[in-house]
């Protein structure tokens, strides 16, 4: 056997190896990598501003942890310690109050009743009970699983900034790439990376402090509330409704229907329309030419916002990252591509 053939099986072998070794935190792996690419020009201010490698990465990493992590950690843990205190009989309550309100609606909502009775007539309150508390018992251990990866992230996190430009250096020599063409695919990653990362933590912010300041009006815990808004709005399509519409029903449930109309056409039509539909888009688009210069070739708006959109539907909640990623990767090896074909092109007019 050639030597290259042996080297070549050991590589493939001790790359199984490594895949079977890791694969447990392969997407935390992933997830900490792309967190660090994002946040990247942060590092590189504090690195020139501590002049401190090691000090700076640990301070990014409490800083991720702050802003992004302890949110998530405390509505999760708030939100399992509620539904463990839940009882059947307050469900029962909720339930029969909600039959009631459909069997019996106001004066200005009888042309809806027609619709509300075929919509509960096979409702079997025992299962929708029995059910409740069953995904209450699932959202537990998905906060103990969440919480368990968001801390082995923040600790991937610390080494792909501490040894990240060793590790880049290293896969350069490795896959043999010019020089340019391995800085325009880290440059482009990079600024789409920090344009999503940025841009999801501000909208989740705006839409959390919109929704957080209405519950609060209504007499709810707006932190806690505004929290789950702004995450539970990263979900296409139905993600604000999974949050304004049980506080529309519960008030209804218990005779406030004032409350549950404004509870719900604040949340159509500032949150769902004016701030998701109009405002996000032009977040993304004023942090996509802030972030970048005038030289670097931006990434189209709408672009970020459907990868975005599409990582969520594919790969649940971190898809946020991933799908962008994916999607700037792939642009950027098209214009690898489309670099090397112009460069042949050159050559065969010259020839």
């Amino acid at each position: 056997m050639k030597p290259q053939f042996f080297i070549a099986a050991l590589f493939a072998i001790s790359l199984y190896a490594m895949y079977y070794l890791y694969s447990p935190f392969l997407l935390v792996i992933l997830i900490a990598g792309l967190l660090a690419i994002s946040t990247s020009n942060i590092q590189c201010f504090l690195e020139h501003y501590l002049k401190n490698k090691l000090v700076s990465a640990l301070v990014s990493s409490l800083l991720l942890g702050v802003l992004f992590f302890a949110p998530l950690g405390y509505f999760l843990t708030t939100l399992t310690i509620e539904l463990n205190t839940l009882s059947s009989e307050t469900l029962n309550q909720v339930v029969s109050s909600i039959r009631t309100f459909v069997t019996e609606p106001p004066s200005y909502l009888l042309f809806l009743k027609p619709y509300f009775l075929d919509s509960i007539k096979d409702l079997d309150m025992n299962s929708l009970t029995s059910n409740a508390l069953g995904i209450a018992g699932h959202i537990g251990a998905f906060s103990a699983s969440f919480l368990k990866n968001a801390f082995l992230v923040i600790i991937f996190y610390f080494f792909a900034l501490y040894n990240g430009s060793v590790m880049v250096d290293f896969l350069k020599r490795v896959v043999q790439m010019s020089v340019e063409e391995s800085t325009v695919l880290a440059r482009e990653l990079s600024d789409v990376m920090s344009v999503v990362f940025y841009s999801i933590i501000t909208t989740a912010m705006f839409e959390g402090i919109l929704f957080g300041a209405a519950i609060s009006y209504m007499g709810y815990n707006g932190l806690l509330f505004g929290i789950m808004y702004g995450f539970a709005s990263l979900i296409p399509v139905v993600g604000g409704v999974l949050m304004w519409l049980p506080f529309m029903m519960y008030e209804f449930s218990v005779g406030d229907s004032a409350n549950a109309i404004f509870i719900a056409i604040y949340s159509i039509v500032i949150i769902s329309i004016v701030a998701d539909t109009f405002i996000k888009p032009i977040i993304i688009r004023e942090i996509n030419q802030r972030l970048l210069n005038e030289d670097d070739t931006k990434m189209n708006e709408l672009v970020i916002f459907f990868a975005i959109i599409a990582g969520l539907t594919t790969f649940g909640f971190w898809g946020m990252i991933v799908g962008p990623a994916i999607t700037a990767f792939f642009f950027t090896i098209l214009k690898l591509f489309e670099a090397r074909s112009q460069e042949c092109l050159d050559k065969n007019i010259n020839i």
